[in-house]
């Protein structure tokens, strides 16, 4: 009766391993993608701060920087919340959880290099911007380039955790 039974349970157990491969993941994501983002927000906020001794008005115009650090933190929020919902006791393979912690590097270490070039640009940007208004569009474009690193460490992430 006991081999029956076991024949009709498809299920296998989840290796130490793979568990732990998956979580690291999960882990790396939301940890590497929230540096990036409090460095990003540390850095810029400390610009907005000396640019607004000078120029109070320009504050909420200079708020930008943080905001898209910000976005990086939410990045790693969204990977680690899809692979730490999947790891399984049971049916969660060495390849899927391999697959989650790829996925987890690619989106945190993508989003901790985001963070710094948002960061040092944020910084020094608000700070130009404060003594040459038209450099405010210039920021920006670099503010973007430098955010589209993190997506594609996004993408990346989401290709990689739907193996």
């Amino acid at each position: 009766m006991d081999q029956l039974l076991a024949l009709m349970d498809d299920t296998t157990p989840t290796t130490a391993s793979a568990a732990f491969y998956g979580f690291m993941g999960c882990t790396s994501a939301l940890v590497f993608a929230c540096l990036g983002a409090a460095y990003g927000t540390a850095k810029s906020g400390v610009g907005i701060s000396a640019m607004g001794v000078m120029r109070p008005e320009l504050v909420m115009r200079s708020i930008i920087p943080v905001v898209m650090a910000g976005v990086i933190g939410i990045y790693g929020l969204i990977i680690a919340v899809l692979t730490g919902t999947q790891v399984t006791a049971n049916d969660f393979t060495d390849f899927k959880g391999l697959s989650y912690l790829g996925a987890g590097l690619s989106v945190g270490l993508s989003g901790l290099a985001a963070g710094m070039a948002i960061g040092i640009v944020g910084d020094a940007g608000v700070r130009a911007t404060a003594q040459q208004p038209k450099l405010f569009v210039g920021m920006i474009l670099i503010l973007i380039f430098a955010e589209a690193l993190a997506l594609y460490g996004l993408i990346v992430a989401l290709i990689l955790s739907t193996k």
